[in-house]
C-alpha cells in the first residue's frame, strides 16, 4: 500500500513529476504573452493538436527554463508543426480513446473567457450566496492553471495575479484564509492551500511560501481525534468532504516542498477508511452518520489517492461504487454535481486504466453539453463555482497542474 511520503524525493512522490518540469509546461504556453503574433499562432495550433502531453513538451519546457531566447523556442515549435502525427483534431490516448475532443477545447475557452469576464474588481470569484470567497476564488484561479496561465504570464496572466493578491491579502496571522467566514471557512480554506501550493511549486514565490506554511500549520492543528475535519479551524467533529480539501491542500504543499507530518496523513487515512461502508463500498457523509452517496464517496477515494493510498480494498470498492452510482446523474443546478464530477474526474484518472477510460469520455460528454452559450456552467452554488469545477474536469488530461498528475 501506498503512502503519503515526507521524506522529499523519496516513496510515492518519486513518482510525482518535478514542479520545475510542471513550471517549465506553464511557461511554453505562457510565452505566447511576449513572442509576437505568429508564434502566438504556433502555441494556439499546439495546443489544439494536443501537442503539449508529447515528448516536446520535455524539450519545450526545458529550453523555457533555462530561457534560450524565442528563436530557439520557435526552431521546436515549428519542427512539432511540420510532425504529421501531430496534425489530429482530437487528443487520442490509445486505441479508440480520446481525451481532448474539439468541442471540449472550445468549451474550455468559452468558459475561461465568462470566468475572466466576472472576476470582481478586488481580484475575487464568488457570487450572491458567497460573495468574495477564497474558495472559489481560488479554483478558479486553478481553471486558468490548469491552460497554462501563470501570475502575469500568458492571456490570463493578469486573473491569476488579481486572484492570488485577493488570496494573500485574506490570510491571518493564525493561518486561517478566509474573507468570508460564514458559511465554514475550513472549505475554502482547504482550496486555498491548494492553489497556492500549486503557485508556490511553480513560481517560488516567498510571499506565498509564508501563508502556505501557516496554512499548513492551521491544518495540522485543527485535525480532530477521529483524524478528519470540518467547517470551523476548530478540533470539535469531522466529515469527509470538508477532510478531503485539507488532505488535497496538504498534498500539494507537500508536492511542493513543505513539510507535512507523517501522523496527520495516517490519522486522515484511517478516518477516511473507517468512514467507508461494508455494505456497499460508497462513503457516509460522518463516521457514524448516513448512507453511501456517490459525491462523498468520489471525495472519499480521491482523499485516498492524495493521501499516498493507491491499491488495497478500500479503494476497489469505492472505485466500484463509484462506478455503480455515478453514471447518468443529472446535474439539476445542483452543486453537489459539480463537486462529485470533481472528485470523480481525478479518483478515476489516478486509477488509470480501465476506469479513467470508461469514466471520462461520459463525463466530459456531459460537461459540455451542460454549458451554457455565454460559456458559464450554472449551480445554485454560484456559477463562477459551478464553472471553475468544470473547467477543472475538462482540463484535467492537458497533465499541467502537478496535484492532477499521475
Amino acid at each position: 500500500m501506498g503512502r503519503f511520503s515526507t521524506t522529499r524525493g523519496r516513496g510515492d512522490y518519486a513518482k510525482t513529476p518535478s514542479r520545475q518540469a510542471a513550471k517549465g509546461k506553464a511557461e511554453a504556453r505562457g510565452v505566447e504573452s511576449c513572442v509576437g503574433t505568429e508564434l502566438k499562432n504556433d502555441l494556439k495550433s499546439l495546443r489544439h493538436c494536443g501537442l503539449f502531453t508529447f515528448s516536446w513538451l520535455s524539450l519545450l519546457g526545458v529550453l523555457a527554463s533555462w530561457r534560450l531566447g524565442v528563436t530557439a523556442l520557435a526552431f521546436v515549435l515549428s519542427m512539432s508543426l511540420a510532425s504529421p502525427a501531430m496534425a489530429q483534431d482530437d487528443m487520442t490516448v490509445g486505441p479508440g480513446f480520446t481525451e481532448i475532443t474539439a468541442d471540449a477545447r472550445e468549451a474550455v475557452e468559452r468558459g475561461l473567457a465568462y470566468l475572466a469576464s466576472v472576476q470582481s474588481d478586488d481580484g475575487s470569484w464568488g457570487g450572491d450566496r458567497y460573495p468574495r470567497n477564497v474558495g472559489i476564488t481560488s479554483l478558479a484561479c486553478m481553471a486558468f492553471l490548469a491552460d497554462g496561465h501563470l501570475p502575469g504570464r500568458g492571456r490570463y496572466g493578469r486573473q491569476v495575479e488579481r486572484g492570488l493578491e485577493f488570496v494573500l491579502a485574506n490570510a491571518s496571522e493564525s493561518g486561517l484564509i478566509a474573507a468570508d467566514t460564514s458559511h465554514g471557512p475550513m472549505y475554502g480554506h482547504g482550496f486555498a492551500t491548494l492553489f497556492l501550493g500549486e503557485i508556490y511549486g511553480q513560481t517560488q514565490d516567498p510571499r506565498v511560501r509564508d501563508v502556505l506554511l501557516k496554512a499548513v500549520r492551521l491544518i495540522v492543528n485543527t485535525q480532530n481525534d477521529e483524524g478528519g475535519w470540518r467547517y470551523h479551524p476548530i478540533p470539535l467533529d469531522a466529515d469527509v468532504s470538508v477532510t478531503i480539501t485539507q488532505v488535497h491542500g496538504l498534498r500539494s504543499a507537500r508536492n511542493a516542498g513543505l513539510h507535512v507530518p507523517r501522523e496527520t496523513i495516517d490519522r486522515a487515512i484511517a478516518y477516511v477508511k473507517a468512514c467507508q461502508n461494508p455494505s456497499d463500498g460508497g462513503f457516509r457523509y460522518m463516521l457514524n452518520a448516513g448512507g453511501s452517496a456517490f459525491p462523498r464517496s468520489a471525495a472519499g477515494v480521491a482523499t485516498l489517492y492524495y493521501a499516498g493510498v493507491y491499491e488495497g480494498e478500500a479503494i476497489e470498492r469505492g472505485l466500484d461504487y463509484m462506478q455503480r452510482t455515478g453514471r447518468g446523474l443529472s446535474h439539476g443546478g445542483g452543486g453537489h454535481f459539480y463537486y462529485g464530477q470533481y472528485y470523480a474526474a481525478q479518483a478515476m484518472f489516478l486509477a488509470g486504466g480501465d476506469h479513467w477510460r470508461q469514466w471520462y469520455p461520459e463525463a466530459r460528454d456531459q460537461l459540455v453539453r451542460n454549458q451554457n452559450n455565454d460559456g458559464r456552467w450554472a449551480s445554485n452554488h454560484g456559477d463562477a463555482y459551478a464553472t471553475a469545477m468544470s473547467l477543472l474536469v475538462l482540463q484535467i488530461p492537458n497533465r499541467l497542474l502537478p496535484i492532477f498528475q499521475r
